[in-house]
């Protein structure tokens, strides 16, 4: 070689390694590396296809979860408007023992003062 002639490697380290890891590995498992990769793949569709089934099934949990708070809380604000108007006509009902108390107390003392004026 003179002093002009310079050598270029064809291969960095970095690929070289690679390369050399990709031999070592057809030469471990050889065909059966194919059979693996399909394998994985299937399974990694699999994984996904569940994956998609299950938020379906979650997203229609919730759906439903929505829809049974909302008819609890219909149920409830029925039942509390129940409650209010029912404690409205016992208020109503007392007030109106008591305006017959002040009515009887009034009739009694004006009966009094007939019963005195005789």
């Amino acid at each position: 070689m003179g002093k002009n002639d310079k050598v270029v490697p064809l291969n960095t380290p970095e690929e070289e390694a690679s390369s050399k890891i990709e031999i070592i590995k057809n030469l471990i498992f050889g065909e059966n590396i194919k059979t693996y990769d399909s394998e994985f793949e299937t399974l990694k569709r699999d994984i996904l296809d569940k994956k998609k089934i299950l938020e379906d099934l979650i997203e229609e949990v919730r759906q439903d979860l929505k829809t049974a708070i909302d008819n609890v809380a219909t149920d409830v604000n029925i039942r509390i408007t129940e409650l209010e108007d029912k404690v409205d006509e016992k208020i109503d009902s007392l007030e109106t023992e008591k305006v017959d108390k002040k009515m009887l107390g009034k009739l009694l003392i004006d009966l009094g003062e007939k019963v005195s004026d005789k």
